[in-house]
Formats: C-alpha cells, structure tokens, sequence
C-alpha cells in the first residue's frame, strides 16, 4: 500500500490495519462517514456496531483488558464524540490501553459552532494520555501509529485522534511510518540499581514487611516475575480491586483485597507493617483510608512505570520507576544474592499473626432475614461453577464488590471492572468486548439492576453480532451500594433508591421478557435451591446471550467496610462490630 494514492479516509483504515487494529467498536454519522465508505470493505478489520457511542468505548476497554492489546472505538462529532468521554475517561484512570477516532467538521468550519461541531480536544486533554487533531490528509498514518505508541507503553492509557471531514476526503500519498518521531516521550526506563538495593536493605531488615500489589501488574504483564519475587521474599501480599488475578488467590502469600470493602486480613497487615512494597499501584483513598493515618509505621517502596504517581498522595521512602517486570527481577535477584550470603530474617511471628487473622475473620455473610437469597452466595456460585478461566466483569457498587471478594482469581485478565471512575453502565458493553477479544472463554456479566438499565441496549449488538456473553443480574430492585450507605450514614431514609425490577409483582421493566425481547435467553432465579440448575442451564447455552435475573435480598450489605473518612484501623465487620485485631495482635 505505500505509496499508493489514496483518501485520508482510506489511510485512516489501512493504518488501522498497520497499527494491528483487529476489532474496532463504532456508531457511524456525518462527520466520520468518509471513513465508513473504506472501512466497509476493509479485509482484516472487523467492525461492530454499537447502540451507544458509551458502549463503544467501554466494548473496546473490556477488549483491552482482556486481550492486552489496544482497544478501538470510533465515533462522529458533536454528540457521537461526548457520548466518548465517560469512556474515554474510564479507560484512562484504569490504565487501560485505548485508541478513540473521532470524526470533526471541516476544518474551515472549526469555531463557528457548525453543525455537530464540539471541541472534542479541549474537552477530553484532562482525560487522556494524549489527543490529536489532524486537519491533514498525509498526516493520518503518522498520528495513528503516535496515537498507537502512546497508548500502549509506558502507563497505558487513553489516546483521542480527531479527524477533520477535509482531512477525511483529502488525497495523500499513503506511507506507514517506519520509524517514530516523539520528543520527551520515553517510557519504560529500567528501574535504577542503587533503589533496588536500598528496597533490597529494607526488605532485610524488615520484620513486618507486606507487598502491595495494584493493576500495574497486570498492565505490565508482570504476574510471573512478581509471582517470583513473592516466593523469594518470603512476605505476604494483598491484591488491589484493579490488581485481582494478578497473582492467584491460591497463592498461600496472599491476605485478600485491602482497602474500603478489603479483608481483615489484608487492611491489618498494611496496618502494621513495618516495610510496605507497593508495585503498580496508586495509594488510591478507597485503599488508604484516611491517608495521615494509613501504615503509620510503614517504610514505603513504590514502584510505578509512572513517575507522577510516585509520592504524589504517599510520600516514597525508596522510589522506584519502572516496569513492574523489571523491578520485580531485579529486586528478585538483589534479594536472592543477599539471602544466599546470610538470612537473619525472622517473620515465623508476623506470619502467625496474619494467619490468625485470617482464620479468625474470613470472608462470609450471613443468612438474609427478609426471605430472599443472599447476593453474595449467588456470586460466590457463578464463580465456582463457571471456574478460574472464566472472565468476570462488573459493573459498579454492591455486585462489584461482592465479585471482588467472592469468586476466586487465578489468572489475570479475568477480573473486569471499573475501578478508578467507577462507571455504572459499564459493565455490558465491557463483557462484550472480552468476548469478542477471547471468543473461546465464558464470559460473565455481573451486573446490578440500576447499572443494567444503562447500557444493556448493546445485549442487540450482542445477539446480532453473535457475542454470546452470559448475565447476571443482581436484582435487589435499588441502588444497592447508595442504599447501603443511606441505611448506616442517613437513619435508613431510602431517598429514591427504589428501582422496582424485582421485589414484588410490579416488575419495571420485567428483565426476562426485555432479554426475550433482544432476542436473548431469559431467565429467572427467585429461590436459593435453583441457583445451581440455573447457572448451569446459564453455561450450556451458548449460541445467543444469557440473562439471568437473579432476585435477591435488597437488605444485604458489603462487609468488612471502612466508612469514609476514618483510619483504616476502624474496619467494621458488620454493621457496629469492629474486629479485636489490636487485642489479637
């Protein structure tokens, strides 16, 4: 195709194909239809047509993050391109690698508010890792093959490339690039030797040390070279909401999820550690609680391909830059070398208490009193049935934590979920997408009631396109996590979480007949002694998508919890029971 005579339109698709675009996510109109005459005919590029231009995005995250490539989206001007930018923002605080192509008016149109005109560059620079505006023909292939860079090294993230309608119907002379031009662009430095040493130092003198173990991980590809520096080290780990799978739950090192709705087990031990190695993750305040007060007297070693994120809300003792592989074998083979020349390490004591903690405070919940089943056993039952190498993907509030702490991680990619925006309506579109990207796997959509009302118009993207996710509804009939929080922090004044899906004869609207009505397979599941058989029939249909509308207990509540604005120190187990931990430690 190089020098070849060809439309910017047509550069764009062939570029696509160069950059090893394979799936791209779309909703076609006036501004990028000079780009959906070539795309139609292109060999080696699928596209799926979307129902919502929110679905594109999210579709293309949840291929992402389930394949490790870039994600595709595309949309047109005005509102097809602000419908993005949840998406888009989505994608960018979750790290994931996303390429957005946006269609713009002529470029002599460009500030007169044209039709469908909208700076989309302007609005989304504060959500992406970068963002293009490209007003000419020739420019197409280099800005896509930057665009491509830029989103999947260093920290991935979130890339905008917006194309006038001249730019589109513009004639160049098409050449891919061999060769990349980005001035102060340079990800993935090597991690420094003398911070690897000092870590090595605090590791060794460590008595309570703990790793922390964040979505990096899994962006970096870095499960088995972290896997090993665990082994080495001989210290506990716990795995952040974004860096579940990372390594497996089996692990016998690893304390659960700390954090907000973490284990016990996990939120003491940052507690009380005296060495705290985070790789890949953020310090984010859902796992810091009150950040004055979090692992007060912990030595802090973080590591991060994002030298931004270092100290920026923890201050770092031993900063580290660097991919998470990297600097875990490096920091493996300093620590081995040092072992090897004389271990006075002692954590049989720390251990013990870990593991008293962990017997002590398991995860559970206990028997609903208003007749319905508990939610969190039907989640604990999908993920047991369906097994390890399924993907799981949530969407956001109750049923997303209750996926985190039930269903058991073994490989990572598996774990799917909004984590740092926290977009409700996420969750359909982004189990579409891991479908599309690993077509051999089950792939489950847990998802609440209020969430699901959002986004499931792509279930017709599903059904026609032949992406045969699997459902589950989590139907409380309320806006479970809101309700939650007004049950303990607003004297149970249920200020308009009601949804009615579920709990009575009126079901607005009835989620068997609306997946029926997509063309899907509708079930429902009411009583605790059916969840097997449905889950079951839920795995055996695998030619069209599968709802299952689960109806559970709208009284049941997340727990252990760390209520907003406290130490970590006040987990609570249930509502007004605090674990013994410092009698026990």
């Amino acid at each position: 195709m190089t020098g070849q005579q060809m439309t910017g339109a047509e550069a764009l698709v062939e570029s696509l194909k160069h950059a090893g675009a394979e799936v791209v996510f779309g909703l076609p109109g006036g501004a990028i239809l000079p780009t959906y005459d070539p795309l139609m005919d292109a060999v080696g590029l699928r596209h799926i047509l979307v129902r919502h231009e929110q679905g594109a995005g999210h579709a293309a995250s949840g291929y992402a993050h389930a394949t490790g490539k870039v994600g595709v989206c595309l949309a047109t001007s005005g509102p097809g391109a602000t419908n993005l930018i949840t998406a888009i923002a989505d994608a960018q605080m979750d790290s994931i690698p996303l390429v957005a192509i946006t269609g713009q008016v002529a470029s002599t149109f460009i500030g007169t508010d044209a039709f469908q005109e909208a700076d989309i560059v302007g609005m989304t620079m504060p959500v992406t890792k970068h963002n293009f505006l490209v007003t000419d023909a020739a420019d197409v292939p280099k800005v896509i093959k930057q665009a491509f860079h830029i989103a999947s090294t260093g920290r991935p993230g979130a890339v905008l490339v917006d194309v006038t309608k001249d730019a589109q119907m513009g004639m160049t002379e098409f050449a891919w690039p061999q060769t990349l031009d980005l001035p102060g662009y340079r990800p993935d430095p090597r991690p420094h030797n003398k911070q690897i040493r000092e870590a090595a130092s605090l590791l060794m003198a460590a008595e309570r040390p703990v790793f922390l173990l964040g979505g990096g991980v899994i962006r970096g590809g870095a499960s088995q070279e972290v896997t090993e520096l665990i082994d080495v080290s001989g210290a506990p780990f716990a795995t952040t909401l974004m860096g579940r799978g990372a390594l497996p739950d089996s692990h016998p090192s690893h304390l659960g999820m700390p954090g907000m709705h973490g284990s016990v087990s996990a939120v003491s031990a940052l507690q009380r550690s005296d060495v705290l190695v985070a790789i890949g993750a953020r310090f984010d305040d859902r796992v810091t609680g009150v950040l004055e007060s979090f692992a007060p007297n912990a030595k802090i070693v973080h590591a991060d391909i994002d030298p931004a994120e270092i100290s920026k809300n923890r201050t770092a003792d031993v900063p580290i830059v660097g991919q998470a592989g990297d600097v875990a074998t490096a920091l493996s083979a300093e620590l081995r070398e040092r072992i090897a020349a004389g271990d006075t390490r002692e954590y049989e004591s720390w251990w013990h208490t870990l593991n008293m903690l962990r017997q002590k405070y398991p995860l559970g919940w206990t028997a609903t009193e208003d007749g319905f089943t508990a939610p969190q056993k039907v989640i604990s039952r999908i993920g047991e049935i369906s097994g390890p190498e399924s993907i799981y993907v949530a969407g956001v509030g109750q049923h997303q934590m209750w996926s985190a702490q039930f269903i058991e991680y073994e490989n990572p990619c598996t774990w799917i979920n909004s984590g740092g925006l926290g977009t409700m309506g996420y969750a359909v579109p982004a189990a579409m997408g891991a479908k599309v990207g690993q077509p051999d796997r089950a792939v489950w959509c847990i998802d609440g009631d209020g969430c699901f009302q959002m986004t499931n118009q792509e279930l017709a993207t599903c059904v026609i396109n032949n992406i045969p996710i699997k459902v589950a509804v989590i139907n409380n009939s309320s806006l479970g996590m809101v309700r939650q929080w007004q049950n303990l922090f607003y004297n149970q004044r249920y200020s308009n979480t009601d949804l009615n899906t579920g709990h009575g004869t009126s079901r607005v609207p009835d989620f068997v007949k609306l997946a029926e009505a997509y063309g899907c397979v509708g079930l429902r599941c009411e009583r605790d002694e059916d969840i097997d058989a449905t889950i079951a029939q839920a795995m055996e249909i695998n030619d069209r998508p599968v709802v299952v509308d689960f109806t559970v207990s709208a009284d049941a509540m997340v727990w252990p919890m760390v209520p907003t604005g406290v130490s970590n120190d006040e987990i609570q187990i249930a509502q007004g029971m605090s674990p013994e931990w410092e009698r026990d430690i």
